[in-house]
């Protein structure tokens, strides 16, 4: 009888994991484009050099250099209004093939352009298919997701991109020219041709009132042997609950739980960048040079740096579902906060004309940690919540000016970090990112709800401030329609 039930025990585990597995190729295939992105983000570092070269094909002045790094931010920027239609009215997965195939052509300019003009075209362009990347796939990501595992397949797109960092900032280094867009081709190429063969989210499908598609999706993402019509109930419950919002730009600010939403996303997203994960990022090279340590080559700590934050990204999309999201954010904040203030006042010391050279190294080695403990939490655990706590009619405006935010928030941090590295010292901005830290700590732990193991339709339930058991009589008296339409 004990073997019978081992037994069956671990026929439940085969098929639970079997059951998820097609949510898995979707996420991996649908993703791709992401590799290629961090790629495009991080070409500049290793190509720059190589333009001012003696080995270039293209001849290029440091205003040029400029030019070809913001143009991918210009890019991003144009296409928000594209991706705002096309996620709504071509769907979540049609806007990731659309993506990939635009990222292909960049890459293929890239790699056959012979004039500066086509660089700076095929990386405004590159930007845009970014930006449509992520917004559509963390969407489509959430959608599809078992709420087992939602939390580390959302984080699968960040986790992509950091892979695509690494490989341009190794490949890229290494390598001639040629190999980086020959990369870029075939991974984005492969998107194309693959990612066309995946289901459809089935809240959109749900949502464009096609529900005899949206239970064909979910038998491929669930298994054959699922049983599929709870969850198809509830996903057009949900969808019709949603539905009383009208999907207007102003129901963000106008109805409260969308205003808290758009609030925790906003502060998320913008803590990433005041932590001053953008100027170590962009400055890496300054910061260790400023620090005059001799125990590292500034080429070596930049690649170190790029694989500590993909083995920290991939631990936290392990555990993510495991810990839960308030979790990681508060050990992170807590983390990258002290690290932060070790940096300033090492920095602050050698300002005051201490003799530091024998602990040089602490610059170095807290970048390190620092890359660890951002990407446990800070890092990576905004885009999952993000994709979690807007309702169906407003996800795409959502994700879009959380978008926006990102590339703000990431411009804003690092004009302040020169305005105060010129006027003070370096230790003046790592002070004012290790307080930011801190404050985010308070933040999440009083205004962030926990979404780990919460179907999407609960954790709007929770934002709306009602209990998932009390809610079915609220929705039988239809009440749950005045809370909706209430402007506060």
């Amino acid at each position: 009888m004990l073997f019978g039930i081992v037994q069956k025990k671990k026929m439940h585990e085969k098929n639970v994991f079997t059951n998820l597995v097609p949510q898995i190729v979707a996420t991996v295939l649908g993703t791709l484009m992401a590799v290629s992105d961090g790629m495009t983000y991080g070409w500049t570092s290793p190509m720059i050099p190589y333009f001012k070269s003696n080995q270039t094909h293209i001849e290029v002045t440091d205003k040029d250099c400029e030019w070809m790094e913001t143009m991918v931010l210009f890019g991003a920027s144009a296409g928000l209004p594209f991706t705002i239609l096309g996620v709504n009215y071509l769907g979540r997965k049609k806007c990731m093939i659309i993506s990939a195939a635009v990222g292909c052509i960049c890459w293929i300019m890239i790699l056959v352009g012979k004039s500066l003009a086509i660089i700076f075209i095929a990386r405004f362009f590159s930007g845009m298919a970014g930006d449509m990347c992520f917004v559509a796939a963390p969407m489509y990501i959430a959608e599809i997701a078992d709420h087992r595992i939602r939390g580390f397949l959302s984080a699968m797109i960040y986790l992509m991109m950091l892979v695509g960092m690494l490989l341009v900032y190794t490949v890229g280094s290494l390598t001639p020219f040629i190999y980086v867009p020959i990369i870029g081709i075939v991974l984005t190429l492969a998107q194309v041709i693959f990612f066309p063969l995946m289901p459809e989210s089935p809240y959109y499908l749900v949502y464009t009132n096609k529900n005899e598609d949206a239970k064909k999706s979910l038998v491929r993402l669930r298994g054959a042997d699922a049983n599929i019509d709870q969850e198809i109930f509830e996903i057009e419950k949900a969808v019709e609950r949603q539905k009383t919002d009208k999907g207007r730009p102003q129901d963000l600010v106008l109805i409260k739980s969308n205003r808290r939403a758009l609030l925790i996303m906003l502060i998320l997203n913008g803590t990433q960048h005041f932590v001053g994960i953008s100027v170590v990022f962009m400055n890496l090279h300054v910061i260790l040079n400023e620090a005059g340590s001799v125990y590292m080559k500034t080429s070596t700590a930049a690649i170190i740096f790029a694989v500590v934050l993909l083995i920290s990204a991939s631990l936290a999309s392990a555990i993510i579902d495991k810990f839960g999201r308030k979790v990681l954010l508060i050990l992170s904040g807590v983390f990258t906060g002290a690290v932060l203030f070790v940096i300033a006042i090492y920095f602050h010391l050698k300002n005051l004309q201490y003799d530091v050279i024998v602990v040089s190294w602490i610059p170095a080695v807290c970048i390190m940690i620092y890359a660890a403990t951002f990407k446990l939490g800070l890092g990576l655990v905004p885009i999952v919540v993000t994709a979690e706590i807007f309702p169906t009619t407003i996800k795409a405006i959502g994700m879009t000016i959380a978008d926006v935010i990102y590339v703000v928030a990431s411009i804003i941090s690092i004009v302040i970090y020169t305005s105060l590295y010129e006027s003070y010292g370096m230790h003046a901005p790592f002070y004012m990112f290790g307080i930011c830290s801190f404050l985010a700590v308070f933040f999440v732990y009083f205004g962030v709800p926990e979404t780990k193991g919460k179907t999407l339709d609960e954790i709007q339930l929770m934002l709306k401030g009602i209990k998932p058991e009390d809610f079915e009589s609220q929705y039988k008296s239809k009440e749950i329609n005045k809370s909706n339409d209430v402007l506060e």
